[in-house]
C-alpha cells in the first residue's frame, strides 16, 4: 500500500493544470449555486456562456469563462470526468505547459471555429444552421478532446492508430446524429488536434499507402458497421437529427427499430472482426442491397422534387466504402463458425487425437530440438499445427481466441523453424484466431522479429552443464549438506519410469501430489507445469527419495531433451517436484543432484531445471521498463506466490549455480496484450472458477 500510495502522489504531482481545471470548475460551481441548480435558469449564463449570440454581442470574455462551467448539475459529471481523464491524458504525455497550451488552444479552435463555420453557414436556409447558430454553450470539452487527440501521437503502435480512430468516429457520429453545438466544436476539435499532433511531436507525417493484413482488413471492414450500428442508436434518440436530417419529417427513426438495427449491425461487426465466412456474405448482401434502396429513394427524390439529398449522399459514400473494403479485403473472411470449425479436420480448432500426439513425440525425437523445455509439447492438452511437407509441427492450445504456441516450433533446422512459425501464424489469423508463442528462445524470438512481431520475456530457464559440475566451494554447502544427511538417514535415489514402478511407488507419488495440491486452496496449475499425468509418460522418468522402510519422502520427474536422429537424449529438464509434508526436509537438494549425478554417468550434457513462469533470475529489471504483459505476469506471479511459490522456487534454483537463458512471448502487436493475459490465465488455471479467484485475490492481500 505504501508504494501505491507513493505512486498516487508521483501523478498527482505531474497534473497541476488538470487539478487545476477541475477545483476551478468546482469551486465557482459551489460560488454562483450551479453545482445544485440549473446555469441555464440564472441570468448568470448570458454573461459566462459562449456561442455565436456571445461573439455577435461583443462578449468575447465568454470563451474563458464559459470553460469553467456546465449547464446543469448532472452535466458536472461528465465534465469534471472528461478534464480529469483527457486532460490529464495530455498532461502526463505532453509535460504540463505544452498540455496547457496544446488544450487551451483546443478549446479556442473548438469555440471560435464552430461560431465561424455556423456564421457563414446560417441565414441560407439550412435549418440546423439557423438552429444552432442561436445556442450558447459551456464547458472545457472541446479543449480536453482536442489536446487528448494530439497526444495519441505519443502512443505506441496500434495504440495510436486505434485511439485516433475511436476519437474521430466519435465526433463524425455525433455530429451527423445527434449535431448539438458542442459536438460541432468537439469535431473541429478533434480534428485539429489530430493533425497538429505530429507536429507537436516532431514526428513525419507519412501519407503513403501501405498493404494491409488480413487482421487490418477484418477491424477496418468491423469498425465500419460498429460505427453504422452507433449511428442507428443515436439517430433513434437524438431529439432533433444532425445537421443533415434536420427539416426531414420522414427520416426520423424510432428507439425501437434503431436498436433493432444497432443490434445487426454489431453482430455484423463482431462476426467480420473474426473473419467469419458468413458474417462477411450477410455484410455484403446487406451493403449491396442499401446500396440499390439509396440509388432507388435518389431518383424518387430527383422525380418528385422532395429534400433528402445530404442525408442520402451520405449514406451513398458510406455504403460504398463499406463495399470497397468488404471486396477488396474478402481474402481476410474466410472463417468458418466456430462451432463448425471444431467439427472441421484441418482446422487449428479441432481437437488433436493420441495419433496426432504419437506423430508430435517422433518428429520431436527425430529432429531434436533447440528448447530445452520441448517435451512439454508433447503433452495430451495440446493441439498440434503440422502442415503437409513441412517435417515439423507447432505444438498450441486455443484460450480466448488466442492460439498460445507452446515452445519453439520442432523442425530439423533453423530455418525451417522459421518457416514453420510463419505458416503457423499466417494459419492462426486465417482462422480469425490470435498467434503468440509462449516459452520460446531467443532464436524464435529472433524469426518472430523478423516478422515485424514483439517479444516479452516471461521467464528465465535455469540449466547446469554437466561435464563441469562440480559439488565444491561455498555456493554448493546446501547441496553437500542435502547428500550427508540422506546418507545418514538412510535415504536413497532411485530413478526410473513411473509407469513401470510397483504400484505402491505410484500411489504414494499420487498421494503427496494431492495433498501438496490441496495445501495451495487452487486447482493444480497446467499448460508448462505439469503433473503426476505428465509423469506417467513412458518417455519421462522420475527420481524418488525412499527410506529404509519404502516410504517416499519426495519425487522428481524429468523430460528428455532429445538428440536428433532419436538417439539417447542430450539433456533432462525438471518438470515435477513435490515433498512429502514432514518428510525428509532436504528432498528437493538431494534429489535434484543425485539427478544430476546420475544423468552425467549416463553421457548426458545438460539438465535444465526448468523455466519459472511468472519469475526471473534477473536482477536489473524494473516494471517501468518492460511490456504491459510483463507487469501483468508480475503481477500474477506476485498473487500466486503464496500459493505455488514460483519467486521461492527460482531463489531454490539458484542454489545449484545454473546458468540461465531468458524465455521470451512472441506475438504480433501491443494491442493484442490484454487477449493474452487472458489466455495466458485460463491456460494456466483452466479449472479455476469464481470461488477459486476470489479466493486467489483475498489471498494476496
Amino acid at each position: 500500500m505504501a508504494t501505491s500510495g507513493r505512486d498516487v502522489r508521483s501523478v498527482v504531482r505531474r497534473l497541476p493544470f488538470t487539478l487545476t481545471v477541475v477545483t476551478v470548475t468546482l469551486l465557482l460551481g459551489v460560488a454562483t449555486g450551479t453545482l445544485w441548480s440549473r446555469l441555464s435558469d440564472k441570468a448568470l449564463l448570458d454573461h459566462v456562456a459562449y456561442g455565436l449570440p456571445a461573439l455577435d454581442a461583443g462578449r468575447w470574455w465568454t470563451v474563458a469563462t464559459g470553460a469553467v462551467f456546465a449547464i446543469s448539475p448532472a452535466q458536472y459529471v461528465p465534465v469534471l470526468t472528461t478534464s480529469l481523464f483527457l486532460v490529464g491524458f495530455t498532461e502526463l504525455r505532453f509535460g504540463t505547459l505544452r498540455a496547457m497550451a496544446v488544450c487551451v488552444g483546443m478549446h479556442l479552435v473548438g469555440v471560435l471555429g464552430a461560431a465561424g463555420f455556423l456564421a457563414l453557414a446560417s441565414g441560407h436556409g439550412w435549418a440546423w444552421a439557423d438552429a444552432t447558430s442561436r445556442v450558447l454553450d459551456v464547458g472545457f470539452s472541446a479543449g480536453a478532446l482536442g489536446g487528448a487527440a494530439a497526444a495519441t501521437v505519443t502512443l505506441p503502435l496500434p495504440w495510436r492508430g486505434r485511439a485516433r480512430a475511436v476519437l474521430l468516429a466519435y465526433a463524425l457520429v455525433a455530429f451527423l446524429y445527434i449535431g448539438a453545438l458542442w459536438d460541432l466544436e468537439h469535431l473541429i476539435a478533434i480534428v485539429v488536434g489530430l493533425a497538429i499532433g505530429p507536429l507537436l511531436a516532431g514526428r513525419h507525417i507519412d501519407l503513403r499507402p501501405r498493404v494491409l493484413s488480413r487482421h487490418e482488413y477484418r477491424l477496418l471492414a468491423a469498425g465500419a458497421f460498429a460505427v453504422t450500428a452507433a449511428a442507428s442508436l443515436l439517430s433513434s434518440f437524438a431529439p432533433s437529427g444532425g445537421p443533415l436530417t434536420v427539416g426531414l419529417d420522414d427520416t426520423a427513426t424510432s428507439p425501437t427499430s434503431g436498436v433493432v438495427f444497432a443490434v445487426i449491425w454489431g453482430v455484423v461487426a463482431d462476426g467480420l472482426r473474426r473473419g467469419r465466412r458468413r458474417a462477411w456474405l450477410f455484410a455484403l448482401g446487406l451493403t449491396a442491397a442499401l446500396l440499390v434502396l439509396v440509388v432507388t429513394t435518389g431518383v424518387v427524390l430527383a422525380a418528385t422534387g422532395r429534400p433528402g439529398w445530404p442525408v442520402l449522399t451520405y449514406t451513398l459514400l458510406l455504403s460504398l466504402a463499406q463495399l470497397v473494403v468488404l471486396v477488396v479485403g474478402r481474402r481476410a473472411f474466410r472463417n468458418p463458425s466456430r462451432r463448425r470449425a471444431r467439427r472441421t479436420p484441418g482446422s487449428l480448432l479441432f481437437q488433436g487425437s493420441e495419433d496426432d500426439r504419437a506423430e508430435a513425440i517422433q518428429e520431436l525425437r527425430a529432429c531434436g530440438t533447440v528448447n530445452h523445455l520441448a517435451w512439454m509439447t508433447t503433452w495430451p492438452e495440446n493441439r498440434w499445427f503440422a502442415p503437409a511437407g513441412t517435417g515439423g509441427y507447432v505444438a498450441y492450445r486455443v484460450h480466448a481466441g488466442v492460439a498460445i504456441g507452446l515452445c519453439d516450433p520442432v523442425a530439423a533446422g533453423r530455418d525451417e523453424r522459421s518457416a514453420l512459425l510463419a505458416s503457423f501464424a499466417d494459419s492462426v489469423q486465417a482462422e480469425g484466431l490470435l498467434p503468440c508463442l509462449f516459452s520460446v528462445t531467443q532464436e524464435a524470438a529472433d524469426h518472430a522479429a523478423s516478422r515485424g512481431w514483439q517479444a516479452l520475456q516471461v521467464a528465465e530457464e535455469a540449466f547446469v552443464d554437466l561435464g563441469s559440475l562440480e559439488f565444491r566451494g561455498k555456493a554448493w554447502q546446501d547441496v553437500r549438506t542435502a547428500l550427508n544427511k540422506a546418507a545418514a538417514a538412510g535415504v536413497t535415489h532411485q530413478m526410473g519410469a513411473l509407469a513401470e514402478l510397483p504400484r505402491g511407488i505410484q500411489v504414494q507419488v499420487r498421494a503427496i501430489s494431492e495433498q501438496w495440491i490441496g495445501d495451495k486452496g487452487l486447482p493444480e496449475m497446467g499448460f508448462t507445469l505439469g503433473g503426476v499425468d505428465e509423469a506417467m509418460d513412458p518417455h519421462v522418468r522420475v527420481g524418488l527419495a525412499v527410506d529404509g522402510d519404502g516410504t517416499v519422502h519426495g519425487v522428481t520427474s524429468w523430460m528428455p531433451v532429445p538428440e536428433p536422429g532419436g538417439g539417447a537424449p542430450r539433456g533432462w529438464t525438471l518438470d515435477v517436484m513435490r515433498r512429502l509434508p514432514g518428510g525428509f526436509r532436504h528432498s528437493m537438494e538431494f534429489l535434484i543432484a543425485s539427478a544430476c549425478l546420475a544423468f552425467r554417468e549416463e553421457g548426458a550434457a545438460l539438465v535444465s531445471l526448468s523455466g519459472v513462469p511468472l519469475a526471473r533470475a534477473g536482477a536489473g529489471d524494473s516494471a517501468a521498463e518492460r511490456g504491459g504483459l510483463d507487469a501483468f505476469l508480475d503481477t500474477l506471479g506476485a498473487t500466486l506466490e503464496p500459493y505455488y511459490g514460483f519467486r521461492s522456487l527460482q531463489a531454490f534454483k539458484a542454489k545449484f549455480s545454473p546458468t540461465y537463458a531468458p524465455l521470451y512471448l512472441v506475438f504480433p502487436e501491443a494491442g493484442a496484450l490484454p487477449r493474452i493475459g487472458v489466455a495466458l490465465s485460463r491456460a494456466y488455471l483452466p479449472e479455476a472458477g469464481v470461488r477459486d479467484l476470489v479466493s486467489l485475490t483475498r489471498g494476496s492481500h
